[in-house]
């Protein structure tokens, strides 16, 4: 992945000032949107000089940027804290977990509505903001890294050999969840519970070709 940060905090200061600018982004972003979020207002509420922002982030792209990949993180945390509590008989389990852990991410998490991993939304359920599909990764679409993560995680949690074209399918099923989402949160705002529940249905389907 190319770098967000046009350097990378050292120090627990730096490291602290960073996170706050990431946590004042997420707020704004709920706040005032996407159009109207300003770098000066991000420094201001993080109480960090706009010369320390910029020592940081090229721009307020490069704050959103790096504020996805947080969330794409900490979305992939949550997931591994919860297997071991989680009652997972089959892999059609771990695909329930992982939609669950994203919608109460939606519903809870400050900015997530706007930007979860890369894509910036106009408005909960979209549409997305031009130039954001690679918000993540400059060669690669936001939801082909997402896949290739939670590829690596599915391999790591099945004992069983998997079928070949798994790369394939789990693209394919991301973008198919990232859609089928997106509708259930312009249904409802909180995320309409049976299009979520259509989504498992439909994603356990069609990994059931390619997943034992």
């Amino acid at each position: 992945m190319t770098s967000t940060l046009r350097r990378r905090p050292a120090q627990r200061r730096s490291v602290e000032r960073v996170e706050r600018m990431l946590d004042e982004c997420a707020h704004l972003l709920d706040e005032v949107g996407y159009e109207a979020l300003t770098t000066k207002e991000v420094a201001r509420r993080a109480e960090v000089p706009i010369g320390t922002f910029y020592q940081f982030f090229h721009d307020k792209q490069g704050l959103v940027r790096a504020l996805a990949r947080r969330n794409l993180e900490a979305f992939l945390e949550r997931i591994i804290q919860r297997i071991p509590q989680a009652d997972l008989g089959h892999w059609t389990d771990l695909v329930d977990l992982a939609i669950d852990e994203f919608v109460d991410m939606k519903r809870t998490l400050p900015g997530f509505a706007v930007v979860d991993f890369g894509e910036v939304l106009a408005a909960p359920g979209g549409p997305a903001v031009e130039g954001s599909q690679r918000a993540l990764d400059e060669t690669q679409e936001n939801n082909v890294v997402v896949a290739e993560r939670l590829r690596a995680l599915t391999l790591e949690l099945l004992d069983a050999p998997v079928g070949p074209g798994l790369d394939r399918a789990l693209v394919v099923a991301v973008e198919a969840t990232d859609a089928v989402l997106k509708l259930a949160f312009r249904a409802d705002p909180g995320g309409d519970r049976e299009l979520i529940a259509e989504c498992k249905q439909l994603v356990r389907r069609y990994l059931a070709d390619h997943l034992p």
